[in-house]
């Protein structure tokens, strides 16, 4: 596996370990990731849960394999929700421009310099 994804696993058996599912009642880290036991895991644990998966998917994801998995900072899901802006793709300036938001009140097109269109 991946470096990426190991720091991602050694988390996830990390919190699975502290968790009240193994500590307390006892059960094995296996059964706790499956449902009905996984509901009862705190939400750290099912984050890094979903971004095991996630990292595991974008190891055989063909578009990912360009880029590369993104870093576990990244990931909206750890982060509360909070998304960066998206990024392109490739390097060089976007392909269109952002248009302003216009109110109405602009002026009407010169005839002149529209040559009658």
């Amino acid at each position: 596996m991946p470096s990426s994804c190991k720091d991602i696993r050694s988390a996830l058996a990390q919190c699975l370990q502290e968790s009240d599912c193994v500590m307390v009642q006892r059960h094995q880290a296996n059964d706790c990731i499956r449902p009905p036991l996984s509901e009862e895991l705190p939400t750290r644990c099912r984050q890094l849960l979903k971004a095991l998966s996630e990292c595991k998917r974008g190891m055989v994801d063909m578009r990912k394999r360009f880029r590369g998995n993104a870093p576990i900072s990244v990931s909206k899901d750890l982060e509360g929700g909070q998304t960066a802006p998206p990024r392109q793709l490739y390097a060089g300036s976007p392909a269109f421009a952002v248009a302003k938001e216009t109110d109405g009140n602009e002026a009407q097109m010169d005839p002149e310099k529209t040559r009658g269109l």
